[in-house]
């Protein structure tokens, strides 16, 4: 009765200090959200950009059906279900919250049920010790051992070093499901961007063969004219000349046209060549609205994955100084055991070789404690890199909306001008030709005027296809075209950021 009772005081000593110990801050430093500094408003927001205020809903949602193009609304949902890309980062999720998962068990006792069996035998030149009160002929010199138990240890988180692990582990998850986020984001704005630009390129190609059809009118045209001797050789070569320079630039567009189906053609998880049969017919460049949804440069913050994913880093780096500091602390467990162990398995020997036991242990590496002050400094000093990274993605961000906007402003002129240019040349070809074929201007004044036109709408197509971009780069920026309920996995499981809210610890544990 006595010496259970110093047992039963140590175990519940320690199960009051374990039960305290959940409730004690933890060491390190406690997490701060950074608010970096961003101007009340973008400077590049002027006319004749018009924006709603406040941003309008497809920020957060599918800004590209805003260009009312089906084939691109397919292209982006087939992109988003087979990418590779999107695959390989829930992957990381996935990783992610397994490693969390790991992270929290800690926090539980560990151990489980053993046994062995053994059989031993002494040699004859063996020297036995015999016990007192026995005969040699009792020792034996072959026997069978067994044994049968359960072991268990908790280690006690005093200091909170397990808590600051936890708590690392979950910003690591909330990082991967951002990350997915910026992949998907990237995603969306890459498979528009080259849908435009092949769109754009087929434009030009059809500019090019129309300049290429003109020009080889004239040559036969001024071939006609040069045997009746009308005019001289000068001219016939010039005509020549422009046929064979219209036709060069030709497949250089067509190259342009191959690169960008093949590049959605691995976007999509796909062959390159895959999409030449569904995408080669042309199509006209889907026309942009005139009213964008900018917002405010505050709500960059909230909206682009990249930032709150450089924050959730941050946010794990401040907590991993705090597993490395618990390190300078003594660790306390608590480990208890309970089984059999005799030389026979018969109903008596299992009464007298039943043991258990049950104690206190604890480990403090003060010899230690050079290296583990190296490493909070270190860990320190991964802490301010993370905060320097998390400020210049702001930057970065913020960079990129006023570069989109500014694009989207000078293309918006641009192309007006453009527009007015190539009409006015459109005339003055037309007049030329008129006058060239009454005789009463030379084939320069036909080339003048068909480099003119071809160069203006050539140029007005760069400047749909550079505003298309624009837009696409405008809503990328803002982070717009994501939605929870697009990050559903092929097997129906819930977004990244709603399994990490599910499985985040409860305060302090």
């Amino acid at each position: 009765m006595t010496a259970s009772r110093p047992c039963g005081l140590w175990a519940a000593v320690l199960l009051v200090a374990a039960m305290t110990a959940q409730g004690c801050a933890p060491v390190g430093p406690d997490y701060r959200r950074a608010e970096p500094a961003v101007p009340s408003a973008y400077t590049a927001l002027e006319p004749p950009i018009a924006t709603s205020d406040p941003p309008g809903p497809c920020i957060g949602g599918s800004w590209w059906t805003m260009l009312q193009d089906p084939v691109l609304n397919r292209l982006i949902a087939q992109a988003v279900e087979k990418n590779l890309d999107i695959r390989a980062a829930a992957a990381r999720v996935q990783q992610a919250r397994a490693t969390a998962g790991v992270s929290g068990a800690r926090l539980l006792p560990e151990g489980g049920p053993q046994g062995s069996y053994d059989v031993y035998r002494r040699s004859d030149a063996a020297a036995p010790t015999q016990e007192i009160g026995t005969s040699p002929t009792a020792l034996q010199r072959r026997g069978e051992f067994y044994q049968a138990g359960f072991d268990a240890s908790w280690e006690i988180d005093i200091f909170g070093g397990i808590r600051r692990e936890i708590e690392a582990a979950y910003a690591d998850l909330e990082a991967a499901g951002e990350g997915l986020r910026v992949v998907l984001v990237t995603l969306q704005g890459d498979v528009a961007r080259n849908y435009l630009e092949l769109r754009g390129a087929q434009l030009r190609v059809d500019i090019a063969q129309r300049e290429l059809e003109s020009r080889r009118t004239n040559a036969s045209i001024t071939q006609s004219r040069y045997d009746a001797g009308l005019v001289n050789h000068l001219e016939l070569s010039r005509a020549l000349g422009e046929v064979a320079s219209a036709e060069s630039r030709i497949p250089s567009l067509e190259n342009d046209i191959l690169t960008a189906l093949h590049r959605l053609g691995v976007l999509l998880g796909r062959a390159p060549a895959s999409l030449i049969p569904e995408l080669s017919p042309a199509a006209p460049i889907p026309a942009i609205p005139d009213e964008l949804p900018a917002g405010l440069p505050s709500e960059l913050l909230r909206q682009r994955p990249d930032i709150r994913k450089a924050e959730r880093e941050v946010a794990a780096a401040t907590a991993r100084i705090g597993v490395s500091t618990a390190d300078l602390f003594p660790r306390f467990s608590l480990t208890g055991s309970f089984g059999y162990l005799d030389d026979d398995l018969d109903s008596t020997s299992w009464r007298s070789g039943h043991y258990w036991g049950l104690g206190p242990s604890i480990r403090w590496p003060i010899l230690n404690f050079r290296r583990i002050l190296s490493e909070i400094a270190a860990k320190e000093a991964v802490r301010d890199e993370s905060i320097a990274q998390y400020e210049k993605v702001v930057l970065l961000s913020l960079e990129e909306v006023e570069n989109a906007l500014i694009v989207l402003s000078t293309e918006k002129r641009r192309a007006a001008a453009l527009s007015v240019a190539a009409a006015a040349n459109e005339d003055a070809l037309s007049m030329a030709r008129e006058l060239y074929t009454a005789g009463a201007v030379s084939y320069l004044a036909i080339l003048d005027a068909e480099s003119a036109l071809y160069r203006a709408e050539d140029e007005l197509a760069l400047s749909r296809i550079h505003r298309a971009i624009g837009f696409v780069s405008l809503y990328k920026a803002l982070a717009g075209g994501w939605r929870d309920a697009e990050l559903q996995t092929e097997e129906g499981g819930p977004s990244p950021e709603a399994d990490a809210a599910d499985s985040r610890p409860p305060p302090g544990g």
